[in-house]
């Protein structure tokens, strides 16, 4: 099957460069980054200190540093994080305006694996041919059953209610990272009530924020979607039985990834 290719303009680029680079972002970010080698992408987030989410990241080995693939009307605001923590470290951190694309269901040639399932496809950074449309790679995204953390989010999520822990998007051996000790209390003590699961259903999607039910309890909320499926963020011991949205019947599935 070919693959279809895709630019994302949702996404957009930071070089973080100098000697310091490497050592500067694996202190903050919850993947580690003194092993990526150039060339190799990983998934991983940068927390408040409190361990909530601030920033999707998928990082870059580059050969003077790092190259951050982050929400594009967050890059600004990364930057600006990012220059808060410098402090004397030996680094620059600036926008990089190549575009990010994806290719799917496999991957094209010049691009490398999604760091998070192999079901994704690839992604790459540079200008490529398309063959497709940002929407139509958020339709497979959400068939694969993976939350886009910078649409599905809020300042309250937490990286394991997204899943960054079944998707490669933390080392928890790699020592420390900014929110690492919510982080990692969390899942040694299975504290995980929460998490973000595909619905389907018949029909429009409904509005983000309403409520999932199971009978006359509250199961969850309706984060974003598209006819047909969206993501939601629902509690683990109510995704059983009968669910509802609106009234309509709706269905919580474990992606195979999941497992």
């Amino acid at each position: 099957m070919t693959e279809r290719i895709a630019r994302l303009d949702s996404r957009a680029l930071v070089k973080v460069s100098g000697p310091d680079a490497k050592p500067f972002l694996h202190n903050l970010l919850t993947q580690d980054v003194e092993t990526l080698a150039p060339g190799q992408v990983r998934f991983g987030a940068l927390l408040s200190p409190p361990g909530r989410l601030l920033f999707d990241l998928f990082l870059w080995g580059d050969e003077d540093g790092v190259v951050l693939d982050v929400a594009a009307d967050r890059r600004d605001a990364l930057i600006q994080r990012l220059s808060m923590y410098r402090l004397r470290a030996k680094v620059e951190i600036l926008a990089d305006d190549r575009p990010v694309s994806v290719s799917w269901p496999g991957v094209a040639e010049g691009f490398t694996a999604d760091p998070r399932t192999a079901t994704l496809g690839g992604r790459a950074v540079g200008e490529t041919p398309t063959s497709a449309s940002e929407d139509d790679w958020q339709a497979h995204r959400l068939a694969v059953g993976v939350p886009d953390p910078a649409l599905d989010v809020d300042e309250g999520t937490y990286p394991i209610e997204a899943n960054f822990d079944l998707l490669n998007g933390i080392d928890f051996a790699k020592g420390c990272f900014v929110g690492q000790e919510t982080t990692s209390r969390m899942k040694r003590r299975g504290e995980i009530r929460k998490r973000m699961l595909p619905l389907t259903f018949d029909g429009p999607a409904p509005p983000a924020g309403t409520e999932v039910l199971n009978g006359e309890l509250r199961a969850g909320e309706v984060l974003t979607g598209r006819d047909g499926a969206a993501m939601a963020l629902v509690r683990l011991d109510r995704i059983d039985g009968e669910l509802t949205v609106d009234r309509r019947a709706v269905k919580a599935r474990r992606p195979d990834w999941m497992a």
